[in-house]
């Protein structure tokens, strides 16, 4: 009975990491946890105020079109396209500009990591981690650094 029970913690321990890591999504797709900084300002990814959670943006590659297709979650806003898409895969893939790239954070995802654009055609994030997300989500403080 007692190695059931471990063998039970030990898979719901993977699980639970899996989910946290975000390392495993739907085919093509990639979700970005975007943060603020309130009451202080960005200093390159430090905060000098407090973190807390902004949109989530959802990313899905369609290689065969060679499109990309986003949108913000949980908000009414249409989603978005970008139609001239180089993509490996969902987590590789860069994108020419186009008439909505302002409603989205990145043109580039590389390694599963959203791209700054440095001709801010795109708008501006910090983001964390899935699991850093939903722990500021509850209201718990967790630093005042962003990972990108």
């Amino acid at each position: 009975m007692r190695r059931w029970l471990f063998a039970l913690a030990a898979l719901a321990a993977v699980i639970a990491f899996v989910w946290a890591s975000d390392k495993v999504t739907l085919q093509g797709e990639r979700t970005i946890y975007a943060i603020d900084c309130r009451d202080g300002v960005w200093r390159g990814l430090h905060c000098s105020g407090r973190l807390v959670t902004a949109d989530r943006f959802r990313f899905r590659a369609l290689k065969a079109h060679r499109e990309v297709i986003f949108w913000t979650v949980g908000t009414a806003e249409p989603s978005g396209r970008f139609t001239d898409c180089d993509i490996k895969d969902g987590r590789n893939w860069i994108c020419k500009p186009n008439a909505d790239a302002p409603r989205t954070i990145t043109l580039q995802m590389s390694k599963g990591a959203p791209v700054p654009d440095s001709m801010s055609r795109v708008r501006a994030f910090h983001a964390v981690d899935k699991w850093r997300w939903f722990i500021l989500q509850w209201g718990i403080p967790i630093g005042s650094y962003a990972d990108v």
